[in-house]
């Protein structure tokens, strides 16, 4: 039987907002702490300290406390205006203890709270955001109401104690009469409640842990996991890490692994995940933090299943569960990597001299995302050994291998397990049954193709204004535009034929390409009155492809086909999922027949080819295909405008010279 501590120190508090039963759910900061210290050994009280704590609200707020802070627990807006910031409550006890040697050399002193939230739902998640490291100390606690109930032998079920009052009546004592607040008033009668416990002669075990750290683990696609300690976190800034997540639960307990990130169907980060906890008490005390923040966002909480998590994090994949199995603490997605890179080069990349790190186990450290038929992705997964390694491995984001820069992203065990599965499905490169199986034949322009393939020559710019024209940007790439390919500028438009603020260019090289997305993403375009920064990224002819075709992916079988812009030729029959993949040839309108195109001044009715057009993909996103385009509508040039068939989010690309 493990030995009890020396001294217990009760810890009492409220805040500002709700309190009771649901303290903390209402992220109002505290406003009163109170200490009473339990010799357990004399079995007396040995220290008492009441700190009167200021929100940092309370310069803004005229108001700081609520009806019920005033009225039912008895504290006073001047007490509080008047109180320490938190940070220095904490210290200030700390010192106390220390100097009276309630902590240090052999002695240990163990929190006793009322219930979980105190600690759980209260001071750990303010600290959290606010940046406070709390003493060692406030990481393991007693809760007096689940030991009261333990010393007496109570059915769980029936008699359950739910506040001071009904362990004082369980003992039958008395609360204490002198005049105070409520919050004092209770934290003297946990004292006494422990000091009739220790004579009683109850033994205090094992306290409950917080833990501050999210710990890795796998789960297996036959794991059962319990419906009851699971829930949804939706609304979460794209980039946010697993640790990310877990900090915003903090305090309470989450599994290990217990974070799995959710993709979309084209690989990309959605704002949801699902969240495991060690027991169903710590998931109905994460329902309560529905609509808490995370910066300036707050995040919906919801109740989930064991299925959803285990469909999420899940992994059936032997290879991905050896690599797992390593152990590291920060695993790194690589993207755009040459497809014939191998485990060694990567293993250089790191460990060259400009912020070397190495890899854990080497070459075993690595983990290549390939088809089902073996072909590489141009995606891979590295472990590292420490956080500290894995940030130095951040820092070498878009540096080259080859010719090629690699993109890096902090990754999960729960991303690697859905991007393993994904890309061993062989349905995540089948190509989708069209939805419109036919079309009838009309007269197009003749028309240039776009590039395609994986060389990136080209380059997107993203956030131009509405107004800007080819000369404007031009003007904006400056020295980099002499390096523009012929009839290379290509700008996107939306559902309603107006501009989207972006534009794809083609380059004549990956060099000249590399070159203006280095020195040009985010500087700024001015426009009349108008300043914006314009984010420049390099890219490739799939890449385009991507965009352009709402993630649907070239059939693996058959090589990389070219888009279509105006003047240039019908989309090949290999987009079998367009409806006019199956048309027999249109009669075509000979080029000598028509006035030359000139950039920006139509005649008659343009030829349009509308591709649906999802919102910007935010990284890391990936090559898995997402669902066809459902529409296609095409217009002569000398006729009225054929019949436009409605989309909800439909986009065209027009090419000027």
């Amino acid at each position: 039987m493990k030995s009890m501590p020396n001294y217990l120190a009760v810890i009492n508090l409220a805040t500002a907002g709700l309190n009771g039963a649901l303290l903390g759910s209402d992220e109002e900061e505290i406003v009163i702490l109170v200490f009473v210290v339990v010799d357990v050994a004399a079995k007396q009280v040995v220290g008492l300290k009441e700190f009167f704590v200021k929100p940092r609200a309370a310069d803004i707020n005229e108001n700081v406390l609520s009806e019920q802070a005033r009225d039912e627990l008895g504290l006073q807006e001047d007490q509080v205006r008047s109180g320490k910031p938190l940070e220095s409550a904490i210290e200030e006890f700390d010192r106390y203890a220390r100097s009276m040697y309630f902590i240090g050399g052999n002695r240990t002193m163990t929190l006793v709270t009322d219930g979980q939230l105190p600690l759980r739902q209260c001071l750990h998640p303010e600290a959290c955001t606010k940046g406070l490291d709390l003493p060692e100390y406030y990481n393991s606690f007693y809760d007096l109401r689940k030991e009261v109930a333990k010393s007496l032998n109570l059915p769980s079920s029936e008699d359950k104690i739910n506040s001071v009052r009904d362990a004082l009546m369980h003992l039958s004592l008395e609360s204490d009469p002198s005049p105070c607040d409520a919050v004092l008033r209770d934290a003297k009668d946990m004292g006494r409640i422990l000091i009739t416990l220790l004579e009683l002669g109850y033994h205090f075990a094992e306290p409950e842990t917080i833990n501050l750290h999210l710990e890795p683990g796998i789960c297996t696609k036959d794991e059962e996991v319990d419906s009851n300690t699971v829930v949804r976190a939706r609304g979460l800034p794209w980039q946010s890490s697993d640790q990310d997540i877990a900090r915003f639960f903090r305090g309470l307990n989450v599994a290990s692994g217990g974070v799995a990130l959710c993709l979309s169907p084209q690989g990309r980060r959605n704002g949801e995940a699902l969240v495991r906890f060690t027991s169903s008490e710590h998931r109905d005390m994460a329902i309560k933090r529905h609509k808490h923040h995370i910066g300036s966002r707050y995040i919906e909480v919801y109740k989930a299943t064991g299925e959803d998590f285990v469909n999420v994090a899940g992994g059936s994949n032997d290879e991905a569960t050896k690599f797992l199995s390593r152990k590291g603490l920060m695993i790194v997605r690589m993207r755009g990597l040459p497809y014939d890179c191998t485990a060694k080069q990567i293993v250089e990349f790191f460990q060259a001299p400009e912020d070397s790190c190495y890899v854990l186990e080497g070459e075993e450290g690595v983990l290549f995302v390939k088809k089902p038929d073996g072909r590489a992705t141009g995606d891979a997964f590295v472990m590292f050994e420490t956080e500290e390694e894995g940030q130095k491995a951040l820092k070498k984001h878009k540096q080259v291998i080859g010719s090629r820069y690699i993109e890096l992203f902090r990754s999960t065990i729960a991303e690697v397990q859905q991007v393993l599965n994904r890309s061993m499905d062989p349905k995540t490169y089948e190509q989708q049954t069209p939805l419109i199986t036919h079309l009838p034949p009309v007269p197009i322009l003749p028309q240039q193709a776009i590039t395609s393939g994986t060389r990136k020559d080209c380059i997107r710019l993203r956030g131009l204004p509405y107004e800007a024209q080819v000369e404007h940007i031009l003007d904006f790439l400056g020295e980099h535009s002499k390096n523009i390919a012929y009839q290379g500028v290509h700008m996107v438009f939306n559902a309603q034929g107006q501009p989207s603020g972006e534009a794809f260019i083609q380059m004549d090289g990956e060099q000249s390409a590399f070159a203006a997305a280095q020195q040009r993403h985010h500087r700024y375009i001015v426009f009349g009155k108008k300043q914006r920064y314009v984010e420049v990224f390099q890219c490739s002819g799939d890449d385009m492809h991507l965009v352009l075709t709402g993630g649907l992916a070239l059939p693996s079988t058959t090589p990389p086909k070219a888009l279509l812009s105006p003047n240039g030729t019908l989309i090949s029959p290999s987009f079998g999922a367009f409806p006019f993949g199956q048309m027999s040839q249109p009669p075509m309108i000979p080029a000598s027949a028509v006035a030359p195109l000139t950039p920006r001044t139509p005649f008659g009715f343009q030829p349009i080819i509308y591709w649906p057009y999802p919102s910007p993909p935010v990284s890391p996103s990936s090559y898995y295909g997402g669902p066809p385009p459902t529409q296609v509508a095409l217009a002569t040039a000398t006729t009225t405008p054929a019949a436009l068939i409605p989309s909800p989010a439909l986009a065209s690309l027009t090419r000027c010279n």
